[in-house]
């Protein structure tokens, strides 16, 4: 049974990959931010690399400043990043693995390996009234830190499952989305809000559009890709269709 309307937020970083690949100012992510508002985005999403190899600092605070939805700082979990945070003071703060070879964010963020430090790390965001998320994989073990560390929100990665949806490896991926699944009922019942991402595509985002513990969906590459063809507006919009039909929505 579906739950109620489920969030979109959109991530905007790939515009600014677009943007750094001829370094000029064009195209310009609050642009794309604000078009993503007008099509029915319910937040933006915005990665801060270490290497600033898309998302600028500059960007970030224009992001805060320009939008009227709710902004997602996702980052690293290094005292740089803390120290921007607590400046900038973003609605949400999505704490990422992050390695400099990587060429996007690989795998959950190990919070049963650290959490005292990242619970001493997240203190200073929550006083400061930012919602704090964990981007991690299904593990119980990953779901119960971030729970006892004082975490508002998980997020799963749902890569693995896109992988294998698109390799046609269709028992494995059901198999990975019941994991998903039970993972999002367990951090539900611990008192998370439950928000997923990454790989989701037209073709993917159904079967985890429909659990009704998750809240939100955050999706970019796809979305950026599509709006080639389509625009963004309307990509946007196409995605929200095919949420709002998982959830049982007209």
């Amino acid at each position: 049974m579906a739950g109620g309307r489920l969030r979109l937020g959109v991530n905007i970083d790939h515009v600014a990959t677009v943007r750094n690949a001829r370094g000029s100012a064009w195209p310009d992510p609050l642009r794309a931010a604000i078009l993503a508002e007008t099509a029915g985005a319910d937040g933006i999403t915005a990665h801060l690399r270490e290497d600033r190899r898309h998302i600028r600092d500059a960007d970030m605070e224009a992001l805060a400043a320009g939008i009227g939805i709710p902004l997602n700082f996702e980052c690293a979990a290094t005292e740089e990043m803390q120290a921007i945070l607590l400046r900038l003071k973003p609605h949400a703060a999505c704490l990422v693995p992050e390695r400099r070879e990587e060429r996007t964010t690989e795998g959950g963020l190990d919070v049963a390996g650290d959490e005292s430090r990242l619970a001493a790390y997240i203190a200073p965001l929550r006083e400061a009234g930012i919602r704090v998320s964990m981007f991690i994989g299904h593990a119980p073990a990953q779901i119960e830190a971030s729970a006892r560390i004082g975490a508002a929100v998980v997020e799963l990665h749902t890569g693995h499952y896109s992988d294998l949806h698109a390799e046609g490896r269709q028992d494995e991926a059901e198999a990975e989305l019941a994991a998903l699944r039970k993972g999002a009922a367990l951090a539900q019942s611990l008192g998370l809000e439950v928000h997923a991402g990454h790989g989701l595509t037209y073709d993917n985002v159904a079967p985890v559009a429909a659990f009704p513990e998750v809240m939100e969906l955050n999706i970019g590459h796809f979305l950026i890709g599509e709006a080639i063809y389509r625009g963004l507006g309307p990509a946007i919009e196409e995605m929200r269709r095919r949420m709002d039909e998982a959830r049982g929505i007209r």
